[in-house]
């Protein structure tokens, strides 16, 4: 791993991203896997994918965060995460001026209940969880 997204191909659907989850090293794999399994529990009719080396979640017609394995970290980004309250304390580097997010080392650094909360803001957002896929 290094300090750029995986070179994991683009596609869309669960068995993807389950497999990119699956290919990651510890502790970055039980990380992801806790995101993807908080998603799940927090998002009806959450939709998964692929892209940029990245797993990407949505609902309805557009993408809402994504969450990458880096080297020692991953990275939990959510599109126009200016718009969360409270906003998120990592801006990325090459995201995109609004998103925001988190940085988690450790599967104790994801603090579940603040990350629901985010995850169910940006789904409902206009333009974010409803905007072109």
């Amino acid at each position: 791993m290094t300090g750029r997204a995986s070179d994991a191909k683009a596609a869309v659907g669960d068995k993807p991203v389950f497999a990119y989850i699956a290919g990651l090293p510890q502790p970055e794999r039980g990380i992801a896997e806790a995101v993807d399994a908080l998603a799940a529990r927090t998002l009806p009719g959450l939709t998964r994918s692929i892209k940029w080396g990245m797993s990407y979640y949505g609902v309805g017609d557009g993408w809402c965060f994504c969450c990458g394995a880096f080297d020692g970290h991953v990275k939990l980004m959510f599109v126009n995460g200016v718009t969360l309250e409270p906003v998120p304390p990592v801006t990325p580097v090459a995201m995109g001026k609004a998103t925001r997010g988190v940085e988690l080392a450790t599967l104790a650094d994801l603090d579940e209940a603040q990350v629901a909360d985010w995850m169910r803001q940006i789904a409902s957002r206009p333009g974010v969880g409803h905007g072109k896929r």
